[in-house]
């Protein structure tokens, strides 16, 4: 019987590892997405961190709120952040005239009112944020009405904003604070498309007598392209009253395409801080007399409305499509 032949088993084979010469270049792993930039990693996770801090102090409490309702972090960290895409994004806002506004204490800022949604109101408060070197935050006096909203009201009062009316504006201005105001009211952001551009009266001059009580200047600020966002055709009287509103707007796309007709339309869009008109070496109790508060009050409006002139002879098409630049 023949034997079996053994057959030795080969010893298994070990990786030689590769020769690298010096001056050989290593490449470096291929990132998992090669299409996004480093830049935008790096935005995401700052954002993330910054969104991670935030949820720590909500649940820390560590943070504080004025005798007004206004949170600084909760305005900052999220309430900002989110018009900020609609300013950047949509309107692509282009603004001038920021060094007008003060670095610190307090000023009034007057501007127009219009767009049949207060968007105008919220655009020029990030046109001051951004835009001035520190930061500040545009305190807005706001209708009643605003505050008798669900949710709505609330979020304006801790975005910074108060009634429009006479003691809580010196209250602001008296502690140094930036305040907005926009005398046309109703008046003017109710206003139909063909009368846009054309101021509408501004009150009884209420902020007139607030900045003279406080020797705050006053800022004229002027802004273009909300007229166009929702061109208001008709009013629905009979709605409006049914709702409690001032009006109820008939613009081409509401309420014929129901939720979609409330999307803003992406005009072009210019706010122009002007020359602070100063209040102060005025005659004592000046706001007392009701013909100085009449001529002055006429002043800011005359002068915002020579520049919202100018800036329309400027502006061109009055609308932009969102990704072009003209």
């Amino acid at each position: 019987m023949q034997e079996a032949q053994v057959i030795p088993l080969r010893a298994a084979r070990r990786p030689i590892p590769a020769q690298v010469r010096p001056d050989e270049h290593i490449a470096e792993p291929t990132p998992l997405r090669p299409d996004v930039p480093p830049s935008q990693v790096d935005g995401l996770s700052q954002r993330l961190a910054g969104a991670v801090g935030f949820l720590r102090r909500r649940i820390a409490g560590d943070y504080t709120v004025d005798e007004f309702g206004f949170d600084q972090d909760l305005t900052d960290a999220v309430l900002y952040p989110a018009l900020r895409l609609m300013y950047e994004r949509w309107f692509r806002v282009e603004v001038s005239g920021v060094e007008h506004l003060p670095a610190d204490g307090a000023a009034l800022v007057v501007s127009n009112h219009s767009g049949t949604v207060p968007i105008d109101a919220l655009m020029t408060a990030i046109a001051v944020h951004d835009n001035h070197p520190t930061q500040r935050h545009l305190r807005m006096l706001g209708a009643d009405l605003v505050f008798q909203l669900p949710l709505i009201g609330e979020l304006a009062r801790k975005s910074g904003q108060t009634l429009a009316c006479n003691p809580d504006a010196e209250r602001l201005l008296s502690s140094g604070e930036l305040v907005g105001v926009w005398p046309e009211g109703f008046k003017g952001i109710g206003k139909p498309f063909r009368d846009r551009y054309k101021l509408q009266r501004f009150g009884r001059g209420g902020f007139v007598s607030a900045a003279l009580r406080t020797g705050a200047p006053i800022v004229p600020c002027s802004v273009v392209g909300a007229e166009e966002i929702y061109p208001k055709l008709a009013d629905l009287k009979p709605l409006a009253r049914l709702l409690g509103l001032p009006y109820f707007p008939v613009t081409p796309l509401f309420p014929l395409l129901g939720p979609l007709g409330a999307i803003p339309l992406p005009s072009k869009w210019h706010i122009e801080f002007g020359e602070p008109i100063s209040t102060e070496g005025l005659a004592p109790l000046a706001e007392e007399d009701p013909m100085l508060v009449f001529n002055l009050t006429d002043q800011v409006r005359e002068n915002i409305q020579q520049s919202l002139y100018r800036l329309l002879a400027k502006r061109g098409s009055s609308f932009r499509l969102p990704g072009i630049s003209q």
